[in-house]
């Protein structure tokens, strides 16, 4: 049996997380968006759009892909840094449309950008990329050899 101080510390904190859910709902319009700026909840707030990713190997490359559709390269900025990939760019919507004039809104167009760590030991330098109907792909071959750390354990 968990002490009551607990309990009651608990239930504080989840009927906050409740109310700002409730609360973030009860501002959003019948389709999912914001009714206006000022009342968009800290939920749907970004900096930037977050890239969807796959990361796979295959033979002695290390391959990420992405979809963009509607980014031009010139608008794509791809880093390795040590062991951290990013991948940052920017999609322009060529249509403006009146805010009252939207039934339904889903993709994402502004910053975008998505860093990951790279699940292998690879040749950085070596890193080609390519954008082919909406789709990024990034090689980096596979350093040769197995890369791994030993953990020293501590007693006290």
């Amino acid at each position: 049996m968990l002490p009551r101080k607990y309990l009651r510390r608990n239930k504080l904190i989840f009927a906050l997380f409740f109310y700002k859910i409730k609360s973030t709902l009860n501002t959003m319009s019948l389709f999912n968006r914001p009714q206006a700026p000022e009342e968009a909840s800290w939920l749907t707030q970004t900096e930037d759009g977050q890239l969807s990713i796959d990361v796979f190997r295959q033979g002695k490359e290390l391959i990420i892909r992405s979809t963009l559709a509607g980014v031009s390269p010139d608008d794509l900025d791809i880093a390795i840094h040590g062991d951290l990939l990013t991948i940052r760019g920017k999609r322009e919507s060529s249509h403006e449309t009146k805010e009252d004039d939207w039934f339904h809104r889903e993709c994402y167009w502004g910053s975008f950008s998505r860093t990951i760590i790279l699940p292998l030991d690879v040749e950085s330098d070596r890193a080609e990329a390519s954008l082919e109907h909406g789709v990024l792909e990034i090689r980096i071959p596979i350093r040769g050899g197995e890369h791994s750390i030993k953990i020293r354990t501590v007693e006290d």
